[in-house]
Order: structure tokens, then sequence, then C-alpha cells
């Protein structure tokens, strides 16, 4: 007898294994649906068909595009994604269980689920008998019953099925055998895809890696097992990478990171972690270059600051500001980079500062002018200016574009495209609704036309920036084409009062780059001007160069 129960255990295992060693993983985005939970996030139909078409340009296999029976937005985001024609992605519509007491032809969401005409559902149910009892208010047996009938219901229709057994860390932990039988019942339905839910996100590893492994030992030959974490206690990402070394394979998250209180998994770090460094297939080898172009497009139809500190595709993945380290990096970037920063879209920053060191200064340099030597006395004069102005308040680590315009002005690179005559601002008391309360007035000359303009705006800086764009615009029409995107203040010294002196840090973009210029003074107004006249001048003098490239 132990002879012939060894031989169907071996061959378990043995099936089992090759599921573990599966190293494609399908990725499924939720910015549109669980991303679109954090606060301040808000799509129109249109940003949320931009995004899809950026998720597929990467090469996401599944997007959850929206709960069609919730919002009537999502239904008619559904009808109009139609007419996309998608390469590699496949959209999902999300719904939950039918109610209790209720059968699924009878229910409303389900139906929407169909009527979003979607061949991928995602579905999700409770796992945690505490949610079952307590909020469904409905019995155990119930709730079994609702996450088969749903899954039955939809298969049944034609849809492929990804169930989402929410919570279901919490409820391993608290009665196991009962959030078994939540995936048993699914898997009954004819879900294909289990995914674990760890829905508070506050799991440490060890508690997703033995679940999720249990989880694949008793149904990972029947079906797919995926992961679904939140970052409460800053270990999505983490806890995501622990289920798939555990066998999961399907990894549910956003690409930024967004969603509800502190956020969902962040996809941007999670792929290339698993493709770079663990030997996984998420996306298309050849996309992984616009992993950091796409998180870029992504915060700007969401219209949010991309945090520069992001692994990978943030401004300062790939930073570098002492100088030991700058001259070790130039010398051979392992240094002190663990992947090439291309082989995520993304590239090398040497940050200027007082720290930084002749190596730096002199990589700067050479962007303009590749003769100029270590040892040429215009790099001891710009450094000696940089030490100089950081101690009156700039900080060029993080305003490049100012730094760039510093440089050229010093090696003799920089010719103005403007000169100002003057400019004045004053406040005003704004008319109820209007929301004008300053407005502006600047006078500038290019090439000896002189142009006076005014502006009005919600702030002294909105004023200024309107009046010379208005100025400049018949010169320059490509200064229409660009628009500030952050607006920072610091107080460099609050002893002195309102007297003190005051950094102003604006961030501008054309929707291909962004630069940071900057301003230093005790006149607020004056400092933003600095900062905007720099902007103004970077992109000006970038789009000469890229002129210039074009004709040779």
């Amino acid at each position: 007898m132990a002879r012939k129960k060894s031989g169907p255990q071996f061959a378990r295992k043995k099936k089992r294994y090759s599921v573990n060693e599966n190293k494609t993983i399908d990725i499924l985005d939720s910015t549109l649906r669980d991303g679109a939970q954090g606060e301040g996030i808000s799509f129109s139909i249109q940003d949320k068909i931009h995004i899809v078409e950026a998720l597929d340009e990467l090469g996401v296999k599944y997007v959850e595009a929206g709960n069609p029976g919730s919002n009537p937005k999502d239904m008619e985001f559904f009808q109009q994604v139609r007419r996309l024609n998608l390469k590699n992605t496949r959209l999902c519509a999300f719904g939950s269980t039918r109610r209790k007491g209720m059968q699924c032809i009878e229910d409303t969401n389900l139906q929407s689920l169909l009527a979003a005409e979607t061949e991928d559902v995602v579905f999700f149910g409770k796992s945690w008998d505490f949610q079952v009892t307590e909020i469904l208010r409905t019995t155990l047996e119930e709730n079994l019953e609702m996450i088969r009938d749903t899954a039955a219901f939809l298969t049944k229709n034609g849809r492929n099925v990804i169930y989402d057994a929410e919570h279901f860390f919490t409820a391993y932990i608290q009665n196991k055998e009962y959030a078994m039988k939540t995936l048993q019942a699914a898997v009954d339905g004819g879900a294909k895809v289990l995914t674990l839910c760890e829905t508070k996100g506050g799991c440490v590893l060890n508690e997703c890696s033995d679940a999720t492994r249990d989880v694949v030992k008793m149904f990972g030959d029947k079906t797919i097992i995926g992961i679904h974490t939140h970052n409460d206690s800053g270990l999505a990402v983490a806890n995501t990478l622990m289920a798939v070394d555990a066998g999961a394979r399907h990894i549910q998250g956003c690409l930024l990171g967004i969603g509800e209180r502190t956020g969902n998994a962040n996809l941007s770090t999670i792929i290339p972690n698993l493709q770079l460094k663990m030997g996984y297939k998420c996306i298309p080898d050849e996309n992984l270059k616009m992993l950091t172009p796409t998180a870029k497009r992504m915060a700007e139809i969401a219209n949010i600051h991309l945090d520069p500190g992001l692994p990978y595709v943030g401004t300062n993945a790939f930073a570098h500001k002492a100088g030991m380290h700058i001259d070790a990096v130039l010398k051979n970037p392992k240094a002190y980079e663990h992947i090439e920063p291309e082989s995520v879209g993304n590239e090398r920053v040497f940050l200027m500062s007082e720290v930084a060191g002749r190596s730096m200064i002199i990589e700067k340099i050479k962007k303009f002018d590749s003769s100029i030597q270590k040892n040429d006395p215009v790099v001891a004069d710009i450094m000696q200016k940089v030490k100089q102005l950081e101690f009156e308040g700039y900080q060029f680590e993080g305003a490049e574009g100012s730094f760039e315009l510093l440089v050229r002005k010093t090696i003799g690179k920089y010719q103005p495209f403007f000169n100002l005559h003057y400019y004045q601002v004053n406040t005003v008391n704004p008319r109820p609704g209007e929301g004008v309360c300053a407005c502006a007035q600047v006078k500038v000359e290019v090439d000896g036309q002189i142009e006076v303009t005014a502006g009005e705006g919600s702030g002294p800086v909105n004023a200024l920036d309107i009046a010379l764009r208005k100025g400049l615009e018949r010169f320059y029409p490509s200064v229409a084409q660009f628009r500030l995107t952050d607006f920072k203040v610091r107080v460099l010294d609050g002893k002195s009062a309102t007297a003190s002196r005051v950094r102003v840090l604006i961030e501008s973009t054309d929707g291909n780059e962004s630069w940071t210029t900057m301003g230093v003074s005790c006149d607020l107004v004056e400092a933003s001007w600095m900062a905007l006249v720099d902007s103004f001048e970077y992109k000006l003098i970038k789009d000469v160069e890229k002129k210039f490239k074009k004709l040779i």
C-alpha cells in the first residue's frame, strides 16, 4: 500500500513544481479602478482611454478598467474603449458577488459586468468570516454560495473569471479552514485565477509568503494564483515579491502605486525587480525601456507629481550628488548603480551642489563644450559661483534648468532671448466668482521690438506668467506649448520674519520633458520672476537646439 500511495503523491508534487517554475507573470494594472480611489485622483473618460493606451504600449496583460455597476461614467468608458485596437492589453470589468438572497440573473451589478462586454471579468468576495457575519450580515454557507454562483454565472456567459479573495490573509490567520473554502467555491464555479488580496496592508513577509505557498499547494494545479497587496505597512512590493517566490503568477497593482490610503503595490517597482533581478517575464523585454516614459505619461494624465524618489522611474533613481560617488560612477557606473538606467528608460543624473566636486562640473560642461578640461579656469569659476550662490540660498540639485543656464553664461554659450524693461504687479479686489486677484504688466524687448502686455491671474505669479507668455508668444510661438506644473516656496531664514529670504522652485513641462528653475530673493515676487524667466529661457534654448539637430 505504501508503494501505491507514494506514486500519485510524487506525480502531484512534480506537477506543482512545474507551476512554481513557470517564469511568466501576468500583470493586472488597477489604476483605473483601485488607483482611482486615491486622494485627489479623478479620471475623465478621455483620461482613462489615454491610460489604457499607455499600458497597452507598455505590454501590460490586463487592465482593470472600472466598476460598470456602480459608476455610470465607467459604463460610458467601456462603450467608448471598444473602439481601441489594443495589441497587448485585455480589459477587465470589475464587480462583486451577487447580493445575498438574490439570483444572479436578477442582480443588476452582474448584468452590468456582462454589458461591459469584456472577455475577462474580476469579481470579489468575502474570505474573512468576520466580514461575512458582521458586514454582509449573512451566513457563512450563503457567502460560499454567493461566490460559487457568481463565478458559475459569469463563466456560463463566456467570461474568463478572475476571483479576488478580499481580506484573504487576515482570513487565513483567523480561520484558515473557511478561507480555503471560499477559494474552493470560486474554483467550483469556474474561476481561472484566484487572487489573494492583502486588503488591509498589514501583513509582514512570512505571513504573505506562507499563506500563498499553502494556496499554491492546494489550488495551483487547477488555477493561477494571484496576489493583490496594499502599502499600509510599506511592504506592498516586498509582499508581492514574496508571493511570487511562493508560486503566485498573477500580480495586481498600480503602475505608480497610487490608491486608497497609502496606495497599492507599485508595478513600476515590481516589474523591473521581477524581470531584471528574479528572471521572470512580466512585459516584453524590448518594452522595459518604456517603463520610465510610461510612468511620466501616467503621472501627467493623472495630474500628479511623479515622486522623484521612486525606484527605477523617479528622477532621483540614478542621481548622484557626493563628489566621491560621482567620480566613481564616471569611472564605472557599477560602483553605485544596481542596473543600467537605460534598461528602464531612465537616465543618470549628477546633482549640482557644493559637495559635487570637479568631476561633476566637468561632466555638465561637456554637454556644451567637450574641449574644456578638468584644470581649465572656467571649472574653478563655476565651482566658486555655485558655492557662493548656495551660501545665498540657492540649491541647484533641485533646479537643473537654472544650473544649466549658469554654466552656459559662464562659458559664453548663452545669449538672452529677450530683455526685460520692467514688470509690475498689483493686487485687485476680485469680483465674486471670477477668482482674479492680481494683474501684471510686462515690457520686454526682442531684437529691438518692444512688446507691452498685461495679464490677470489668481495670484501675482500666475499674472506674471500670463503677461510674459503674451509678450513672447508673437516672437516665440512655442512658449504656448509648455506650462508650469509645480510651484514651491521655502523661507530660508525665519528669524527675519517678513523680511526673510525665500527660495522659489518652479517645475515646468512641455509634455515631453520636465525642468526645474529657481530664484532667491527677499522679495517673493522677484524670486518668482527669476525662476519664471529661467523656465522660459530654458525652454527656448532647447527648442533652438532641437531645430539645429534636425538641420544637421
